[in-house]
């Protein structure tokens, strides 16, 4: 665990240190749990987004954006259901006065399982070196088969307990677990309540007229309320999608682990209609496609998993995580819900508005079923980001830190790097920076060594740095350098273009999946 720990400090200070994130107001010092993401992490945010708009709207013909407005009528959230039941379960401890979230601290207790298998596989790898087997290891290993059952017995009381709102339960299970405050190591809780996470606004210039509202907790009611002006305007056919990107908001009272978990955050949505009776099948279509979405990015299949619910929420009828591995274990990254037709009947209920289709094929009007893949951006980008964080051990016995990002995603696709700041070379540096900027997000650099400033770049995550030198004056080649592999070789200025856009191209990474 102290490992883990390590390893997460390095993320959040190299994430400051280098321009991608910035606490927000920190001159101030700082609003809990709100980030601003600075020059390197707007164009990393950026870029994530447009990967999965491309993918999720470019390449499917039944599929078409939106942006909603963040303020909605206060009546979507009475019919969503998020002024009755969008809680989370909280405690506190009596000695620390300190708040936590109970089912966090329930998972918590289960991820230290997770690590002690982890372990125990570590010591068997070593042990068995080239003959070990995994799945069979973690399938008949007694200790470990014993952690995941553990693991999994407990995480389905709790489940099964704030399904039945049982919260007297839930907090006696973390008694029976001797689960202490993380702070003070204390034990005396108080009971569990429920907590709701919206945050409140007034629309209206008087205090007197003035109507309630809210900030929306999530982009989906957006897709819904519009669903039948999309559908008739965009003359849409059943099968089709609505895909959204843009800011929510939660009253998190246990914000934590950086940009993981934030008040104020993104979302990328897409609800897909679907006829009923068929949305099983489009659930495990999208799990699919949404996994390889992710697998696209060679980020690591190992770093992957699904979690299927224990609790399912009251409008679902199946709903799954993808996990990934971030530096403090496993957690959910994307959510897949099969969410029947909940959303639709009850915005038709609460407005008196008919949200039906007529399907010309059946012959038949009916409130379509929805599935919906819902990712948050900023996790999407904690998780992209502390994967291509390392540190590498060189041959000549020192070390770079390096942003190994995949290139359709890095901030900068190269640095052009003129040898000396003088003999005509940074002239033709800058020549090459203003004919490649027209495609690609260039940098110039001419300050330090040059050997310094590609440890900058790397530290960074630019795919390639360009090196301007006297040759080049001679013969129009420069030396284009690799991030991953340091690679150096000798290129014609002419071919540049062609040799960043190879890697650093959409459909290059896309159509791996």
């Amino acid at each position: 665990m102290a490992n883990q720990e390590d390893q997460f400090k390095k993320v959040v200070s190299h994430a400051k240190e280098y321009g991608f994130v910035f606490q927000s107001s920190e001159i101030y010092d700082g609003l809990s749990a709100v980030y601003d993401y600075a020059q390197n992490g707007v164009e990393l945010k950026k870029n994530i987004r447009d990967y999965w708009w491309k993918a999720m709207v470019q390449m499917h013909e039944n599929i078409v954006g939106l942006d909603a407005a963040i303020f909605m009528h206060p009546t979507t959230w009475k019919a969503s259901g998020h002024v009755d039941a969008f809680n989370d379960p909280l405690i506190d401890n009596k000695d620390s006065k300190k708040r936590y979230r109970a089912d966090v601290l329930i998972e918590d207790y289960v991820g230290k399982l997770d690590a002690k298998i982890e372990k125990e596989v570590e010591k068997a790898a070593k042990r068995f070196g080239e003959s070990f087997d995994k799945d069979q290891f973690l399938a008949t290993n007694p200790r470990v088969v014993g952690y995941k059952e553990q693991g999994d017995a407990i995480l389905k009381r709790m489940g099964q307990s704030l399904e039945k709102e049982d919260l007297a339960d839930v907090k006696a299970l973390i008694e029976e677990l001797e689960i202490a405050c993380p702070l003070s190591g204390s034990r005396n809780w108080t009971d569990v309540k429920q907590f709701n996470l919206m945050f409140g606004t007034k629309l209206g210039a008087s205090a007197d007229t003035a109507m309630d509202l809210y900030l929306r907790p999530e982009t989906a009611q957006g897709i819904f309320v519009n669903f039948l002006n999309v559908q008739k305007t965009g003359r849409m056919k059943i099968p089709f999608g609505i895909a959204q990107t843009g800011k929510a908001f939660r009253n998190e009272i246990v914000a934590r682990q950086f940009i993981f978990r934030m008040r104020e955050f993104e979302q990328m949505e897409m609800q897909f209609f679907v006829r009923p009776g068929t949305q099983k099948e489009w659930y495990e279509s999208w799990k699919e496609t949404r996994l390889k979405w992710h697998l696209s990015l060679g980020m690591g299949a190992e770093n992957y998993r699904f979690h299927d619910h224990e609790k399912l929420a009251h409008y679902a009828d199946a709903a799954a995580d993808i996990e990934f591995k971030f530096p403090f274990g496993f957690k959910e990254l994307e959510g897949i819900h099969s969410r029947t037709d909940f959303d639709l009947s009850s915005h038709e209920k609460f407005s008196g508005k008919k949200l039906q289709y007529f399907d010309p094929e059946i012959n038949e009007r009916y409130i379509p079923y929805v599935v919906e893949t819902s990712i948050g951006l900023d996790r999407m980008f904690l998780a992209v980001f502390s994967n291509a964080l390392q540190e590498e051990e060189l041959d000549n016995n020192t070390t770079r830190t390096v942003l190994k990002l995949p290139a359709v995603l890095a901030p900068t696709k190269a640095a052009i790097l003129p040898l000396v700041k003088k003999d005509g070379l940074p002239e033709v540096a800058k020549k090459i920076v203003e004919d490649l900027k027209w495609d690609f997000n260039v940098d110039y650099d001419e300050k330090d060594a040059v050997g310094r400033r590609y440890r900058r770049q790397d530290a960074v995550g630019t795919p390639f740095c360009i090196t301007v030198d006297h040759d080049t004056l001679n013969d129009n080649t420069v030396t284009i350098r690799h991030r991953d592999s340091m690679e150096q070789q000798r290129v014609k200025i002419e071919d540049l273009r062609e040799i960043i856009k190879k890697e650093v191209d959409v459909k290059t990474w896309l159509m791996k999946m």
